[in-house]
């Protein structure tokens, strides 16, 4: 009997240890994640500079990058094209094998999927804080300035492709502080294997 194709897509907030659980998780469930992978594929068939696909993915509200892009694209803005672009890659990937996609709208790139898990990963302030300068080794200003940035950057992304914020298509929420990166594989793992009768 062959097993069900699945796809268990994460949202997180910033310092949440989101990545870090969806590695995790994909290795306890012997399958593929998918995070920068996604970029640099964006960037190869666009023929573009990872970076730039990089600057522009979660920048929605930031009017520099509302501008026209070059005529005849169809897209309103470079910011729109790389969505796009990265739209056709998670489908791509959803419909090859079972794997694990974190960010980039994917909870609503693969709303029709059929078996789908959307998960979501938060964290209070203070233990991201913590991750921020002890696991990741920013400086305490740093630390605060980026969980503000990529906590706003990453809302309006969503909230601009998404259809709302990050954890509107949420089937699942997970608190990372309470549970650990291993815990809450742990913990995603079970309500996967129940969920897909894996």
């Amino acid at each position: 009997m062959a097993q069900t194709k699945y796809v268990i897509t994460i949202s997180r907030q910033f310092a949440s240890m989101g990545r870090s659980i969806a590695q995790e998780l994909a290795r306890q469930l012997g399958v593929e994640f998918y995070d920068r992978d996604i970029v640099e594929a964006a960037a190869s068939r666009m023929g573009l500079p990872v970076s730039t696909i990089s600057d522009n993915e979660e920048s929605a509200g930031n009017l520099y990058y509302k501008r026209i892009y070059p005529l005849g694209t169809g897209f309103k803005s470079m910011q729109d094209e790389i969505f796009m672009v990265q739209r056709n890659i998670i489908r791509d990937l959803a419909a090859r094998d079972s794997c694990i996609i974190v960010g980039r709208c994917a909870d609503a790139v693969l709303s029709d999927y059929d078996n789908l898990l959307n998960v979501h990963v938060f964290a209070p302030y203070e233990d991201r804080f913590r991750n921020c300068v002890e696991r990741l080794e920013m400086d305490e200003k740093t630390a605060r300035r980026m969980i503000d940035k990529v906590d706003r950057s990453r809302e309006a992304y969503h909230k601009e492709y998404g259809g709302g914020d990050a954890y509107v298509n949420c089937h699942f929420m997970v608190n990372s502080s309470v549970f650990g990166i291993e815990g809450s594989a742990t913990l995603l793992a079970g309500i996967a294997r129940q969920k897909f009768h894996l």
